[in-house]
């Protein structure tokens, strides 16, 4: 203990401690075990640092990132991962509805930011509003397009109003309606076998190996469109037939394409303030039955009664009949018609060399005369992009002659007067309109007597107008012709439109030269004083406020307008592109008084004035028949191209006022 003493003193706690453990009791230290004295059994040593060499190697160092990095990581991992299921299982098993509609979303919002943006005089962000419409006009194409489906209906129901738009949106809608691309044949037998629970050979009765006493059908479209494409064949009974097979895709887009086009509508309707959104539910209503071929099965049948029952359209109008047993939802069989397209003015007014006392295949209800398949020559008349597939149809085209340059040699004046008291008929005396009537869905057949006969397919865009509409649609056009003012401001003021003039020439489709002219004396004035850039926003403001005007309150305003003034300006385009042939402003009019004392719904003391009102409206309609023959007779001089072109040209004039270029007309292209 004496030679630790040195110890004991450097270190005193350790002194303490060993003096506790060396003073316990033993009783003490054995009721505590761990109380037990201390020895140091080998020699002291001084602390000495330990060798590098018996260290273990160091192992590199792991950095990792902050923890907020590392979660975003994941976060973005996460995210991607779920957007390319999504991806993958939308255009997999949805039909790309998502993906069409966030395209939808996305240019639709670029579109309002830019419009919002640079609408002004001197846009911040575009070289001119010009540029700023160029650009716009670009991007709705594109999506359009791109899209396909209802939106290319959507975006040739823009392109009929192209004509009042900026011309760079005419520019980009001119080509709307060219042929879709069709679908391949094996999604159209799909469509089949989910309809009808059967193959194409069992529903149709056709063979595609020449089975003997089978019809044949053929598998390359011979007409697509943005919903359907249509097929040729002959039954087993020899009716030829066209199968409308709607595009497979279709029913799963329509619903998320409505939605996507409501939600659009009504983001617009609150950013720009313009009372669009009311008017949305309807059209999507109508655009939604389009897709429906039962409805349009009705729709047809329908008319073709209709027809038939009017003395002065039967024999001049044609309604394929339908064939209910071989039809559904998505699928419609209808008669086969042979004939010409009513864009084909040559081929309408070219010099007939069938044969004399002869009309066209089809023509006044006959049969179709058959003929062998293996004797057939091929139709070529199919889309260039379609699949080739073996064609079977029978070329009918020898009234062409051997140059084919032939023609059916009928009036192009007798075949738009025929459009013109068809579709008037439809207005103003049944209230069940076809809204759809552009050129390529109206076919011109010649009768054995020389004649032309007008036949009218595709009705799937129908409406139905209510009674009270008609009898006020049918009197303010009359009114119009005859420059009643009063009537006039008191049917649309009833229709919540609060600018008659404007809206009596949106109507005629050229100026109405009878009311007080008041908001185009505030457009003029509005302008004056300005350099070029201020006026023209100017101009095209005034013109948006002149939209809100003829809307006025959305709550009264009749929802057939939107598609009766679509029939109007197609109607209107039809007879400028056959070089104004007929007076179409005086036979509608003359459609409307007469409605009025012949229809049904009216009571019989109403009726009787209404059909003195109109003996005297008829000579009210001499005036036009002045104006018509003085547009005749400058455009046989040379110096004029038609009544339809010099109201065009008065509209010009009058829509530059609202900043607007009108300088197409509406089929051109």
């Amino acid at each position: 203990m004496i030679h630790g003493l040195p110890l004991l003193r450097r270190f005193p706690l350790q002194h303490a401690t060993y003096r506790l453990l060396t003073r316990t009791r033993p009783s003490t230290r054995h009721s505590h075990p761990s109380l037990v004295r201390l020895r140091q059994n080998s020699a002291w040593q001084p602390l000495r640092p330990p060798n590098p060499a018996d260290l273990p190697k160091p192992r590199p160092r792991v950095i990792k990132p902050p923890f907020r990095r590392r979660k975003w990581v994941r976060r973005l991992f996460v995210i991607s991962a779920l957007l390319s299921t999504a991806y993958v299982v939308d255009t997999q098993f949805n039909a790309a509805s998502l993906t069409r509609s966030s395209r939808t979303f996305g240019t639709g919002l670029l579109v309002g930011i830019d419009y919002k943006i640079n609408f002004r005089a001197h846009p911040p962000l575009a070289a001119s509003i010009e540029a700023l419409h160029a650009r716009n006009a670009q991007r709705m194409f594109d999506l359009l397009r791109h899209n396909g489906g209802l939106y290319l209906k959507i975006g040739q129901a823009i392109a009929m109003q192209s004509a009042i738009l900026p011309p760079e949106f005419q520019q980009m809608f001119q080509k709307m309606f060219d042929d879709a691309p069709q679908n391949s044949w094996a999604d159209a037998e799909r469509v089949i076998r989910e309809d009808f629970g059967k193959s194409v050979e069992e529903v149709f009765g056709v063979s595609f190996v020449g089975e003997e006493g089978k019809g044949v059908m053929e598998k390359t479209a011979r007409a697509s469109a943005s919903v359907a494409q249509v097929h040729w064949a002959r039954l087993p009974d020899g009716r030829e037939v066209a199968i409308k097979i709607q595009k497979r895709e279709i029913a799963r887009q329509v619903g998320w394409d409505l939605w996507a086009f409501k939600v659009v509508a009504r983001v617009y309707t609150w950013w720009f303030d313009i009372p669009l959104y009311t008017l949305v539910p309807y059209i999507s209503e109508r655009l939604m039955l389009e897709t429906d071929f039962e409805n349009e099965a009705n729709n047809a049948e329908d008319m073709e009664r209709l027809v038939a029952g009017e003395t002065r359209l039967n024999g001049r109008v044609y309604i394929p009949k339908v064939y209910r047993e071989l039809s559904s939802k998505r699928v419609m069989t209808a008669e086969w018609i042979e004939g010409v397209r009513l864009w084909d003015k040559e081929a309408i007014t070219n010099s007939w060399q069938g044969g004399w006392h002869t009309g066209s295949a089809g023509a006044g209800g006959t049969a179709l005369p058959t003929v062998p398949a293996h004797n057939t020559k091929f139709d070529t008349r199919v889309p260039p992009d379609a699949p080739k597939n073996e064609l079977f149809k029978p070329d009918r085209t020898s009234w062409r002659g051997k140059d084919g340059k032939g023609g059916l040699g009928v009036s192009l004046k007798t075949t738009m007067n025929t459009i013109v008291d068809l579709f008037s008929a439809q207005i103003f005396l049944w209230g069940i309109v076809h809204c759809d009537p552009h050129p390529g869905n109206i076919f011109v057949r010649r009768l054995p007597n020389g004649n032309p006969e007008v036949v009218l397919i595709d009705h799937g865009l129908y409406i139905r107008m209510d009674p009270k509409f008609r009898h006020q649609y049918a009197l303010f056009w009359k009114s119009l012709m005859a420059f009643d003012n009063d009537t006039i401001k008191e049917i649309v003021t009833s229709w919540g439109i609060g600018n008659p003039d404007i809206f009596a020439s949106a109507t005629l489709m050229r100026p109405y030269e009878g009311g007080d002219n008041s908001t185009l004396n505030e457009l003029r004035k509005g302008g004056s004083g300005r350099d070029q850039k201020e006026r023209a926003f100017a101009m095209q403001a005034k013109a948006r406020d002149g939209i809100k005007q003829i809307l006025g309150d959305e709550t009264k305003w009749p929802r057939e307008l939107i598609f009766i003034g679509r029939n109007l300006r197609i109607v209107q385009g039809n007879n400028q592109f056959l070089g104004s042939p007929v007076n179409r402003i005086k036979i509608t009019g003359l459609w409307a008084s007469r409605a009025l004392a012949e229809s049904r719904d009216l009571a019989w003391s109403e009726r009787w004035k209404n059909y003195v009102y109109h003996l005297r409206f008829r000579v009210v309609l001499v005036l036009s028949d002045v104006w018509f023959l003085w547009s005749q007779i400058k455009q046989v001089l040379g110096v004029g191209r038609g009544m339809e072109d010099d109201i065009e040209q008065r509209m010009k004039v009058l829509a530059k006022d609202f900043g607007v270029e009108l300088n197409h007309g509406v089929f051109e292209g």
